[in-house]
């Protein structure tokens, strides 16, 4: 069954009884005391029922702990630390033989009595967290889940026959869930796709037809202020944009840094509308447009500000031919053996731009503009759609544990 995060479902009313968690799962207590000095898997017991994996493997030498247990395929494994989290889950087939400090408890499950995907259905859930959190808080010390607190939580329990029926109405329920986030993705991606393609037709177009010309002589390129810890005095404090601020054709300014700019840095570094910004590094050629969000902005070295010559160039024009340079992999050339890739202000400043005639390049922009809108229009109804789909398993989840699938 496709596991998804999700919140925790509270105990609900059932048509079926409750027992506890002891009558239908057993402690393993079958210690080992000298770890072998080999190589021995490792299991992780990830938080909120999101199951367990394999974690980097130990060698057994290097073990402290005197009390270790080696997991079984298909057994519980309890974190005592994080139980309270949601810590718990299957050991996977993959984990067979796993090595497990004192810090977790193994369990075994009477198959007489529970259908394992039943449980993990509850695990998946996280339906015992706000019980193992309640006990947990009960204790001393760092709030530990003990493997008494676990077999004392309640679980709804059907027979056997209808755990089964249930669980394969929510492994069918979650199938048709996954097979609409594939679809949703999918349908994002040939979004996308069809933007970039059709950059690229009108970019390939342009170099049927037009000769091309240096960045630098139709825009003027400057990189930002040097970060040093000796501009964070507090003296002429100014926000700046760094790379992270920088998006594909967006900026995000949930966080703005400030540093010292003297006088006549905020003119050398100041912003006009319609400045557009490249990264210098991380995802090379990721651009976007500043519109005097922030007044009094300026911005650091980790950024090219690209600055048009509006007689000539169209900031938007010149941001989808960045896109369209990027897409084509034309600063993979930057890549070396020896440096970390980014993009000098020389290559930039020397990059080769088509340079149509304005009605061109604003026909340019409508286009690709207008379909990159019905894009995020589209974006958005998704997000809408995603947030459907999260609440739906939780939903599943807790009509099956209420005997209503």
């Amino acid at each position: 069954m496709k596991v998804y995060p999700i919140n925790p479902v509270h105990p609900v009313k059932t048509p079926w009884p409750t027992v506890r968690l002891g009558e239908v799962l057993t402690h393993y207590t079958k210690y080992i005391e000298v770890p072998e000095p080999r190589e021995y898997l490792k299991l992780s017991v990830k938080l909120y029922g999101k199951g367990v994996v394999l974690d980097a493997p130990v060698n057994g030498t290097m073990l402290k702990m005197k009390r270790h247990q080696l997991a079984k395929a298909g057994q519980v494994i309890l974190s005592e630390i994080w139980g309270k989290k949601g810590a718990i889950g299957f050991v996977p087939p993959e984990g067979e033989g796993a090595l497990c400090t004192s810090h977790f408890f193994l369990f075994d499950v009477r198959e007489d009595k529970l259908d394992r995907r039943w449980l993990k259905a509850i695990f998946d859930a996280n339906y015992l967290q706000e019980q193992l959190d309640a006990e947990a808080k009960g204790t001393t010390g760092y709030a530990a889940v003990r493997p008494k607190m676990l077999l004392a939580c309640e679980i709804p329990l059907p027979p056997l026959a209808e755990q089964g029926r249930v669980v394969a109405r929510i492994e069918e329920l979650a199938a048709q869930i996954h097979e609409a986030r594939t679809l949703r993705h999918q349908a994002a991606e040939e979004a996308e796709a069809l933007v970039h393609a059709n950059r690229n037709r009108s970019f390939q177009e342009l170099s049927a037809h037009r000769t091309r010309a240096r960045l630098d002589t139709v825009a003027s390129c400057r990189l930002g202020k040097m970060l040093d810890p000796r501009f964070k005095t507090g003296v002429g404090s100014t926000p700046y944009l760094r790379n992270a601020n920088v998006q594909w054709d967006r900026l995000d300014l949930s966080e703005v840094y400030q540093m010292d700019f003297r006088d006549e840095e905020r003119a050398e570094f100041a912003l006009e509308s319609g400045d557009i910004f490249v990264c210098e590094g991380g995802d090379i050629g990721k651009a976007a447009i500043w519109n005097n969000e922030i007044p009094g902005c300026c911005y650091q070295k980790a950024l090219h500000r690209v600055r048009c010559d509006r007689e000539r160039t169209l900031p938007r024009f010149v941001l989808h031919h960045l896109f369209w340079a990027a897409n084509e992999g034309h600063w993979l050339e930057l890549k070396t053996q020896t440096t970390i890739p980014h993009l000098t202000g020389v290559k930039l400043k020397a990059y080769a731009v088509f340079v149509p005639p304005l009605p061109k390049q604003r026909w340019i922009v409508s286009e690709l503009d207008a379909l990159q809108a019905e894009v995020d229009a589209l974006k958005r109804l998704q997000a809408e759609t995603a947030q459907e789909l999260d609440a739906l398993l939780p939903s599943i989840l807790d009509r099956a544990f209420k005997g209503e699938l």
